[in-house]
Formats: C-alpha cells, structure tokens, sequence
C-alpha cells in the first residue's frame, strides 16, 4: 500500500479509483456545505440589516415628527404658561397674608379670569356652600390653578395635535395622520406621567407654597391624589380634542364637552359633595368622573374614524376651493 497526499493508494487499480471517487464525493460534498454555511451568514447579514435599517428608520421618523410637533406646540405653551404663571405667583402671596383673602381671590378671579373655564367656575362656587367655606375654596382653588397650570402645556399640545392632523389630511397621507396622533399622545402622556408622579411625591408640599393655614394645607394634601389624576387626564384629553377638531369634528367635540361637563360632571360632584358628605373630594371626584367620560368618548371616536375616508374628504374641500386660472377671452384675441 502506497500514501501520497493524504490519500491511500493499494496496489489494486480498481480499489484506487474507488479511494479518489470517495474523496471527490467528500470534497464535493464539504465545498456544498460551506457554500450553505455562507449563504446562510449572508442571508442573517442581510436580516439582521434590514432590521437595524427598519429601527434606525422608525426612530428618524420619531424624530422628525416629534420636531414638527414641539416647532407648534412650544410656543403657545411659553405664552399660556407664562401669561397663566402669573395668578398662580399672585395667589402664592396672597395666601400668606391670610385665609380669607385667598378665599376672597379665587372667588374673584372665578368671576374674572375664568370666564373660559366656566367648568371650574362653577365647582369652586359650588365649593363655597360648603361648611367651611372659607377653607374648602381656598385648597378647592389652589388644586384648580395648580392644574390649570399644568392644563396649559396640555393645550399647546392640543393646537400642535390638530395642526399636524390637518396638515397630514391635506396631504393625502391617512398612515402619517396615525403616526402623528400615535407620537403627539405618547409625548403628552409622558409629561403627564412626570407631573404625576411629582404630584404624588411633593403633593404634601403644595399647600404650604400657597398658604400658612394649617388646615387648607391639609386639605390641600388630602387631595394631592386627585390633582395627580387631574393631571395625568389632562395630559391626554386636549390632544384627542385637538384630533378631533383637526378632523373636522367640531360639533361633535362639543357635544361631548357639553354632556360630559355640565351633564355628568357637576351633579355628580354636587351630589358626592352635599349627599355623600365628600365635600370637597366629592367636587373633585365629579370633575374627574366628567373627564374621564370626556376621554373615553374622544378616544373611541377617534378610534371609530375611517382616516381614508377623512382623507377623501378633505381632498373634495381642497378641490371645492381650488381656483382654476382664468382662460383668456377670445374675443379679445381675435380683435388682436
């Protein structure tokens, strides 16, 4: 027996081309499984790539989108904020000098500077029957601004809402409407995510910002769990509004607004109040009970619209007031 290379050479001819045709099969047969073996790594390559690409590609549109949202939304929340900054400033040193003229303000004020907000004007004079007058409307109005003031991010995010909701239904783009409202709702949920949690830890605190009494800062703690609800409801009500009325649904945001406020809303909290004897938690509880209603009807609605047919729609009234250019007059160009 002979060896050369590896391979075994017996003096028989036959044996010898049986040895060489068995490695040739073997090699034929390694050289097919290393071309799988790299097919395959270059198939997962390309997965594996295409994957990053999609992710990569979803995160650029967040991005993007999340800019044109804040380019709408930050400047109204500077204004309101800035412009609503100052009651909540003034009510801070009012309500050291004493308990009376921070119950003489917010009365005031819900005469005055609440004419917008007639819902929380009649809670707080719903507050005033109470046996403590004095001390329900202080804490009553001190939660209210504290909320409001939150409450006008909140509506920088409701024009930025309808704004991109319109400007991606003139497009012609029903995903890109989807992916608007999906991003606008997650970023105010996450402000409002943070403002409750704050709301919960330093909710003690508040009241000792805005008054000396010992007992509106009691007060004002015992309702620190609600106006943390408050918050995080408002954070999520003005962009489905905001949806809504960018869709064209006007009427129907104000039916809503109606029924829930002024239908459920305040005769549940007048009756939590005087009949279940909650007092002031029983108005809050009906404030929230009416907004909470307010979400759930926007939040179906807007899950019930046909975005496609939104889109169709507002393409008629893109076409309805589209001008065509004037054809010039023949008769002019045949005296010419």
């Amino acid at each position: 027996m002979l060896m050369t290379d590896g391979l075994h050479f017996v003096s028989n001819p036959a044996d010898n081309n049986q040895v060489k045709l068995r490695f040739k099969v073997e090699t034929y047969i390694m050289g097919i499984i290393s071309r799988d073996r790299n097919m395959d790594n270059r198939i997962e390559e390309r997965l594996l790539g295409s994957e990053e690409e999609g992710c990569s590609d979803l995160k650029w549109r967040i991005w993007v989108e999340s800019k044109k949202i804040w380019r709408v939304a930050a400047p109204g929340i500077i204004t309101k904020v800035s412009t609503f900054g100052l009651v909540v400033v003034t009510q801070c040193f009012i309500g050291h000098i004493s308990e009376l003229d921070l119950a003489a303000y917010a009365l005031v004020q819900t005469l005055t500077e609440r004419l917008e907000l007639w819902y929380n004007s009649i809670l707080v004079l719903i507050a005033g029957y109470m046996s403590n007058a004095e001390v329900a409307i202080s804490a009553f109005s001190i939660c209210l601004n504290v909320g409001a003031w939150q409450f006008m991010i909140c509506l920088g995010f409701l024009g930025a809402s309808c704004v991109r909701v319109a400007n991606e239904l003139g497009r012609g783009d029903a995903k890109a409407v989807k992916f608007s409202i999906i991003v606008v709702l997650a970023t105010s949920v996450l402000l409002g995510l943070v403002f409750f949690i704050l709301c919960l830890i330093f909710g003690r605190s508040i009241g000792y910002v805005f008054s000396s009494n010992e007992e509106v800062i009691e007060t004002v703690a015992d309702l620190s769990v609600f106006l943390a609800l408050s918050m995080l409801f408002n954070s999520i009500q003005p962009v489905l509004t905001g949806v809504a009325v960018g869709a064209g649904l006007q009427r129907t945001v104000a039916v809503v607004n109606l029924c829930c406020y002024y239908v459920i809303g305040i005769p549940l909290g007048a009756l939590l109040a005087y009949v279940a004897d909650l007092e002031v938690k029983g108005i809050w509880i009906g404030m929230l009970s009416g907004i909470g209603m307010q979400i759930l009807a926007l939040a179906f609605m807007v899950w019930r619209t046909d975005w496609e047919l939104q889109v169709s729609k507002a393409s008629e009234r893109l076409n309805r007031w589209f001008l065509k250019p004037e054809e010039p007059d023949e008769n002019l160009n045949n005296h010419a």
